[in-house]
């Protein structure tokens, strides 16, 4: 089962002159990097497989990283990027209003994932991406499962967290959650990861209550050229990339590549192959085009397949004495294709649309397939130099189709949906530019609850221009998925006194409510010298409606045979409770050649069953599915001949329901570009021991396997 718990294809400019401001010297035919290491352009990551004993060394290497900073002669100033922590504090992010707005003065917490920081990183997912995000649990749950989720309430399907690419959504309505297994979209090409913690739907809607993330991809004028990478190790057996990119006439860039990996299985619980090995073959492309001096087209596609193993587990029967064994492979395939059109109507005027289609088919228990029509239309416009006023449009038709078993099924198995929106926000500049106000709201009508009102406020102050104080309250909610209304599926089995057997059934409500929150939240961030930058942020969540488990009269049925009892469990809103918090994260440029980043989280949940409930798991679930306490360490030195040392460290307190312990996760890396645009890196990743589990799924619908230690080597060549 399931838990339900509780137009941004812009390039930086800022960003993008500091990078070219780096100096690079060729020395002896390899790069020296200066200041910074600049990325020789469409250069990846790279390098997997070190014997036995690489690992141990990896891992007192990184700490002596942290400890102490080689001494060979440094640079004069005036080669360095000094401004480096001012530019990365002012890169303009678009998904806290739909506008490009500088990091240093949007009023929500903001983390932004760099093309340069993922480089570093030595991750071969997304999701391993994310680790570095304060405020954000990623828990890995067998080798292609993960659950991720902002502020607690983390789950296999986090329901309270929206996730886009390029402005698409990609969170499924039918399960109330995200795949992240597909998304495989090559490192290389995404430009940067903007990750919100707290509430966006007065923005984006329904479903973006605990956190927002927006994957924002390159554009095709970004990646020309050939790119070739290959790599392999002991857990991404094997992978690599085939890209090209060029021009089409004179107005017109494009991309195309295609890309594929092999994942070998995680160890089980019980130390034997878990199963859950798998592969995927992707081929995706882009187009930007300058129509004329004023519009603007991107058309973009993917189409994957995956085949992916999940550990054995058993389901309940009333036909046999003892639980069923299942051995399931799942086959899904799907794609996507995308179109923006921005016009350009004056200095002060601009509008964006967007739609997109998107299905997938995944053959696992239910036999889900799926199919989404969205159509997006936004105005920005800029009145007097005061108001900074978007609105826009929104419309969805989604159709979907499961074809489920006596296990589980979903009732009605075809639905057909619809989605209608509208939103707007004002961002009022006050005293001179150093007050923004911004007040906004989303409407919208869905299928299941009809509608709902997601207003905001938000208040950005810059005494100074290097500190922003921000504070904020919100409302969001979550709107049911079709698993929450619809679900039958066994949980155990057992006998009545008279031998008559029973099956105790999840049952989903047709009648189920949103999932409410109200969120105050306040942040600081300080530029305290061109060296050292802090972010704070605070918050306090009171959540409504959450949902329940409660048990529902039993009656006899005769199909299957033999005639049992059906004991339902069915969904309600019967949970409310609060959740406060912080967060904070650090950038410190130690030496010219050495950084450091930090960062750090606190939790508490408490939460409470309405009078009337006889619920007996969801209270505890909720409070003991994320870990109190995180933090991690990021490192980065630069070394002579063309060398560079990355190392994390991430620190993950236990879980409490069920008991997952704490763990230490450390990566450590090296990386050499020998030649112009070629790369070798090594890495090793999940060091400090051989496996460890993560997260435990509570509602069985996947069984945990431990995640492995793993080196990989990998090669990557542009030209």
């Amino acid at each position: 089962m399931w838990r339900r718990q509780p137009s941004p294809f812009g390039r930086d400019s800022a960003q993008q002159q500091a990078q070219e401001s780096i100096d690079a010297h060729a020395f002896s035919g390899r790069f020296v990097l200066l200041g910074d290491e600049k990325q020789v352009p469409g250069t990846t990551r790279c390098a997997r497989l070190l014997p036995p004993w690489a690992s141990r060394t990896c891992v007192c290497l990184s700490i002596l990283a942290s400890i102490s900073a080689p001494a060979w002669p440094q640079q004069k100033s005036g080669d360095l990027t000094n401004a480096s922590l001012e530019d990365l504090m002012n890169i303009e992010v678009v998904s806290v209003t739909k506008t490009e707005q500088k990091l240093s003065r949007t009023a929500s917490a903001v983390f932004v994932v760099t093309q340069e920081d993922i480089r570093r990183s030595g991750a071969l997912n997304i999701p391993d991406l994310l680790r570095m995000v304060p405020g954000i649990d990623v828990a890995q749950i067998d080798a292609n499962t993960w659950a991720i989720s902002a502020r607690g309430f983390n789950a296999r399907f986090a329901n309270e967290m929206f996730v886009m690419v390029d402005g698409r959504s990609v969170y499924t309505d039918t399960f109330g959650g995200v795949f992240w297994d597909v998304l495989n979209l090559p490192l290389d090409d995404i430009e940067r990861i903007e990750v919100i913690r707290g509430p966006g739907g007065s923005v984006w809607g329904a479903n973006a209550v605990n956190g927002v993330v927006n994957i924002v991809t390159k554009k095709a004028s970004e990646t020309r050229g050939v790119l070739l990478t290959s790599g392999g190790g002991n857990v991404q057996q094997g992978f690599g990339t085939v890209q090209y990119g060029g021009n089409l006439g004179d107005s017109t860039q494009f991309r195309a590549y295609t890309s594929y990996f092999n994942s070998n299985h995680f160890p089980g619980i019980s130390d034997v192959d878990g199963g859950d090995g798998w592969h995927s073959l992707q081929g995706g492309f882009r187009t930007d085009s300058s129509v004329t001096s004023k519009d603007n087209l991107a058309f973009q596609g993917v189409i994957y397949v995956n085949r992916e193993g999940q550990p054995s587990y058993t389901l309940p029967s009333v036909t046999t004495p003892t639980t069923i064994p299942i051995e399931l492979r799942v086959n899904l395939d799907g794609g996507f294709v995308e179109g923006t059109w921005n016009r350009q109507y004056s200095p002060h005027s601009d509008t964006t649309l967007q739609f997109s289609y998107d299905q997938y088919e995944r053959n696992d228990q239910l036999r889900d397939a799926r199919r989404t029509f969205d159509l997006t239309f936004q105005h920005h416009l800029r009145i007097a130099d005061r108001h900074d006023l978007v609105w826009g449009l929104e419309f969805r038709d989604s159709s979907s189709s499961t074809d489920g078993n006596l296990f589980i099924s979903l009732v009605p198995p075809v639905r057909h949906t619809q989605l209608y929106g509208m939103f707007a926000q004002d961002d009022i500049s006050m005293l001179d530019d150093q007050l923004h106000v911004m007040l906004g709201t989303k409407l919208e009508d869905n299928y299941y609850t009809g509608f709902n009102l997601m207003p905001s406020a938000r208040a950005a102050w810059m005494p100074t221009r290097n500190q922003t104080l921000w504070a904020a309250v919100s409302d969001a909610v979550r709107s049911p998925a079709d698993l929450d209304t619809g679900i039958r599926a066994g949980i155990s089995t057992f006998r009545e006194p008279d031998g008559t057997p029973a099956v105790v059934t999840l049952t989903g409500n047709p009648k189920l409510d949103d999932e409410a929150l109200i969120a105050y939240e306040l942040g600081y961030r300080r530029l305290i010298s061109d060296r050292l930058s802090l972010d704070f942020a605070a918050y306090y969540n009171n959540y409504r409606h959450q949902e329940t488990f409660e048990p529902a009269a039993p009656f006899l049925v005769d199909t299957p045979a033999p005639s049992h009892f059906v004991v339902p469990i069915l969904f309600a809103n019967l949970m409310h409770g609060e959740t406060h918090g912080l967060e904070a994260a650090a950038n410190w440029k130690v030496t010219n050649r050495w950084s450091l980043s930090s960062g750090y989280a606190f939790e508490e949940i408490h939460m409470r069953l309405a009078p009337g409930s006889h619920d007996t798991t969801s209270v505890s679930a909720a409070q003991g599915s994320s870990p109190d306490h995180s933090t991690q360490l990021r490192s980065h030195l630069i070394l002579p001949h063309g060398l560079s040392w990355d190392s994390s460290a991430y620190f993950v307190d236990r879980l409490t329901d069920p008991i997952v312990p704490a763990y230490t996760r450390v990566d450590s890396g090296l990386a050499w570009h020998f030649a112009e645009g070629a790369r070798l890196s090594v890495f090793g990743q999940n060091l400090v021991r051989d496996h460890h589990m993560e997260f435990v799924d509570t509602n069985r619908s996947i069984q945990t396997t431990l995640t492995k230690r793993g080196v990989y080597a990998e090669l990557s060549w542009q030209f």
